[in-house]
């Protein structure tokens, strides 16, 4: 490991303790991660639908091996000089010890961090893994990110909106703190929405909360989200989607009325090469 592994490993911790609100997109090549870096983020995340969206794969879970997703993590987290976190997806595996591996072979790509899910629908039963699996599977991914020789953030997800549980707000709560309590250092509800329900859920969480923005129906602002509490923002594949909606809008812009107004929006050859030009050099 780097020294500047374990440079961007604190400013990462750093951020979660920190006063304030942060903003952490997520990227899904060398070439995205570049704009958003460029663009003054602090960090970036990995997202798991748009490295897959990019390979011409559905995002369905056991599409995107973890050896797929851990070579573009790597292409992202050595292009940057800001720190990178892992979307891992449910580990890629479902016994706390695979979950433990792959946190391991997350940090040997230079990312300094990493999201666990707690579902899995090819575990069989449909549903989320139960709560001691769980927690398993987060003590032992914290104690592997607790081994490494810089500092690694670990991030658990509670996916109990997702997929659709009878009482979603009380079974995240319970779960995100036990994860809390098992080693995680942020707490993660995607789906939730809401000022109520996102106020709430971060007075009852013992931890900095992450909130997931960019999903249709949750036009809440960064200032927004500062004001209940929360601590990191995240947009999953969002900006990965509205990239291939613009591609579809194009295509379909050729296809039935023959003319290329899309490229009006187009960024000028000479100064993307430029722009990566620099961020190589740089």
């Amino acid at each position: 490991m780097s020294e500047a592994q374990t440079s961007k490993g604190q400013a990462f911790k750093d951020l979660h303790s920190a006063d304030g609100i942060f903003v952490m997109p997520n990227a899904w090549n060398a070439g995205s991660a570049y704009m958003l870096e460029a663009a003054g983020f602090p960090a970036v995340g990995t997202s798991s639908a748009g490295i897959a969206f990019s390979l011409g794969l559905p995002d369905y879970e056991g599409v995107l091996t973890r050896q797929a997703a851990l070579e573009e993590t790597e292409r992202i987290a050595r292009a940057l000089r800001i720190p990178v976190s892992m979307d891992a997806e449910n580990g890629y595996g479902h016994s706390p010890e695979e979950v433990a591996e792959t946190i391991r072979l997350t940090a040997e790509t230079g990312a300094v961090a990493a999201s666990i899910e707690d579902y899995a629908a090819a575990y069989g039963t449909g549903d989320l893994y139960d709560r001691a699996l769980s927690v398993e599977r987060i003590e032992a991914a914290a104690s592997a990110a607790a081994s490494l020789p810089f500092p690694f953030t670990l991030t658990a997800r509670a996916e109990c909106y997702l997929m659709g549980h009878p009482n979603p707000f009380e079974e995240s709560v319970t779960r995100v703190n036990m994860y809390r309590e098992a080693g995680a250092d942020c707490l993660y509800v995607p789906g939730v929405k809401g000022a109520e329900t996102i106020g709430r859920l971060v007075k009852e969480v013992d931890g900095p909360v992450n909130v997931v923005m960019g999903l249709a129906g949750s036009p809440m602002t960064v200032s927004q989200l500062e004001d209940l509490g929360v601590k990191r923002v995240s947009i999953g594949g969002s900006l990965a989607r509205a990239t291939f909606g613009l591609m579809r809008r194009a295509a379909e812009e050729m296809r039935d009325r023959g003319t290329f107004t899309y490229a009006d929006e187009q960024v000028p050859n000479g100064e993307l090469c430029r722009f990566f030009d620099e961020q190589r050099g740089s």
